[in-house]
């Protein structure tokens, strides 16, 4: 979807700025459009992140002129505090005369600070006369939120079509491969629903290791989880105790990129050490469960693969609380789910599970099924196909006129640079041509 312009200036030779103040993992999947607007010729790249997360931009993106900002204000009572701390980065940003400003994050900081900028330039949301606009790609992203069964992008992909032609998605992170360095554990993401207690994380463990033959385990995790490392030793057979590195609250970015590099796989929720695994191209097998969607912010890249809870009410919303005590969980210790993680020909399709594999499209990053029911796959497909055409890169395929309705309002698409200029009238042609 086009974005406004200040200027026709070609994209090489231009400043660019993407603003991310989000969290940990939201920093490692801009990776797709970060590589897109470096790998245009002569282009200068800035990236705003919160100041937490500086040292981890620099080591990921060198070529990345970093801008640490107080987003977060942690430790700090007074959001004014924070305010203060931030005008001379914010002083230094307005007068770097970018040509592009890409604003991630719908957050009352995010559209302060596109206040700094002619909004002319600003991609994605801004503060325009005092009223908080986003762009067309941004507002029909919030139509996907009501359908999220079936509807969404990964979210590399979605800030990535922000930008003009972006990178090839293959282009981004390398294939996953197995690099000997033994099995890694993530023990919990941010949010308690996201993650398995100690005890199924002890079972999925030892099935992993006797399934890959794996000799070496490391468990990995902020300080928040170090009791719950010693929780999940004590919970471990002698032998699989013996061969695990607690390394829980002990590495910093440096650390935490070195131990994840050259592993086999690496187990974990939905969590920025996933995201970080799948940068370093390392086999991620990830269990997805409450508000985590994988079709939304799975693992980037080829390799990879999913178990995702698949209850009526997933994908839930973690704001709201669960009045069925987080049930989805039970499915993870399930005794065939254990058996087909260890190798064991003799187990059927664990129940409330769906087994997926990452693939690619002209999209960018979807999961296929290989192992369960995938009720939705066929509108899945039908939004995949209807949102390519609207970028320009038409999949074969019908999709029901009702579902293009729902999502391609007259306005996005009539308006002046509502859209980009080979989207809309050429996907309707195109599709009658594939229903004649």
């Amino acid at each position: 979807m086009q974005e406004p312009r200040s200027d026709q200036l070609p994209a090489h030779g231009r400043k660019h700025l993407v603003v991310q103040l989000a969290r940990f993992g939201d920093l490692v999947q801009t990776k797709r459009l970060l590589a897109t607007l470096a790998a245009r010729p002569e282009a200068e790249v800035h990236l705003a992140v919160d100041r937490s997360l500086a040292g981890l931009a620099a080591l990921l993106f060198p070529g990345v002129r970093v801008h640490a900002l107080a987003a977060h204000a942690q430790g700090q009572a007074d959001p004014g505090q924070a305010l203060a701390e931030n005008m001379p980065a914010f002083a230094a940003l307005r007068g770097a005369g970018f040509h592009e400003v890409y604003n991630l994050n719908y957050s009352g900081l995010n559209f302060a600070l596109s206040t700094l900028f002619d909004p002319a330039i600003v991609r994605g949301h801004r503060m325009e006369n005092g009223q908080r606009l986003s762009g067309p790609w941004a507002r029909m992203a919030l139509r996907w939120t009501r359908q999220r069964r079936f509807a969404g992008l990964n979210l590399v992909d979605y800030w990535a079509e922000l930008a003009d032609d972006p990178l090839p998605p293959g282009m981004v992170n390398p294939v996953a491969r197995r690099g000997g360095g033994g099995v890694g554990l993530v023990l919990a993401g941010r949010n308690a629903r996201r993650s398995l207690p100690p005890r199924t994380l002890a079972l999925l463990a030892g099935a992993v290791v006797q399934g890959t033959g794996a000799s070496r385990v490391v468990l990995l995790g902020s300080r928040a989880e170090r009791a719950a490392a010693k929780e999940l030793l004590a919970l471990m057979p002698r032998a699989l105790r013996d061969m695990t590195r607690d390394m829980v609250g002990a590495t910093d970015w440096r650390g935490l990129l070195d131990a994840l590099d050259g592993l086999d796989a690496l187990l974990t929720p939905d969590t920025g050490t996933m995201h970080l695994a799948a940068h370093l191209g390392v086999p991620v097998h990830a269990f997805f469960l409450s508000s985590a969607w994988c079709f939304e912010t799975g693992p980037y890249g080829l390799g990879h693969r999913v178990w995702q809870a698949d209850m009526d009410c997933a994908p839930c919303l973690e704001t709201s609380p669960c009045p069925i005590g987080t049930r989805c969980a039970r499915a993870f210790s399930g005794r065939d789910l254990l058996r087909h993680l260890a190798g064991n020909p003799a187990f059927e399709t664990p129940e409330g599970l769906t087994g997926y594999v990452s693939a690619f499209d002209p999209l960018g990053l979807t999961f296929r099924a290989v192992l369960g029911p995938d009720p939705e796959a066929e509108r899945r497909r039908q939004f995949r196909t209807l949102m390519a055409g609207v970028l320009g890169r038409p999949m074969p395929g019908v999709v029901d006129p009702e579902l293009a309705r729902e999502f391609l309002p007259e306005e996005d698409w009539m308006l002046p640079g509502a859209a980009k200029p080979h989207t809309t009238m050429e996907f309707l042609d195109f599709q009658e041509k594939v229903q004649a």
